[in-house]
């Protein structure tokens, strides 16, 4: 008798209390919304890996970290600005532990700038702050940023990836110059950060 006067109510509800029909049916619509969307996002990450959408946010070029500094773009004697013969400029540089080599740039302003970048061991970042350069470099891929700096001006470049113990030394300098000092410059001038 007790069950039976327990269950039955014996006039309405107050205010603020939802009878519990009212409860399951919205719960069972939430819970087959929430269903859909997790569908939803399961086929777009199945698609986007299949047809090759899902790359790191570089060109996609592929380098083998192991010999970067044996053959190939990424040697020595090919790091630091270059001007090409459009007038544009490219910077390579290599990021490894706690150091990006060459250790300052210069570049002029005004002028095209491509940074090409790759890791010799560990994913690293590339920021050049209140700029459009920030990218993250990954080991055997090359990462490329193309912008222009409109002024003379020093950057600090930090890495901005944690990559170990010593991330937070792990500094390089931008040094943009106007263009007619850039243009004084040896190619040995253009990697070093002394005063021009």
């Amino acid at each position: 008798m007790a069950d039976s006067s327990s269950s039955s109510l014996p006039g309405p509800l107050p205010d603020g209390i939802v009878p519990p029909e009212v409860v399951d049916r919205t719960e069972k619509r939430w819970v087959m919304a929430m269903a859909v969307m997790l569908v939803v996002m399961m086929a777009v990450i199945i698609v986007t890996g299949i047809t090759g959408a899902l790359h790191p946010s570089s060109n996609v070029e592929i380098v083998d970290p192991q010999s970067i500094h044996l053959r190939g773009e990424f040697v020595e004697s090919n790091l630091g600005t270059a001007v090409e013969t459009d007038g544009s400029v490219t910077v390579r540089i290599v990021a490894e532990t706690y150091a990006f080599v060459p250790h300052c740039v210069t570049v002029p302003a005004g002028a095209p700038v491509k940074f090409r970048l790759t890791s010799a061991d560990v994913v690293h970042g590339f920021l050049l702050p209140h700029t459009n350069v920030n990218t993250m470099v990954v080991p055997g891929f090359v990462a490329e940023v193309h912008t222009s700096f409109a002024a003379p001006q020093e950057y600090l470049m930090p890495c901005h990836e944690f990559c170990g113990l010593g991330h937070h030394a792990m500094w390089a300098h931008v040094s943009v110059v106007p263009q007619e000092r850039f243009a004084n410059l040896s190619p040995a001038e253009r990697t070093t950060c002394a005063r021009h």
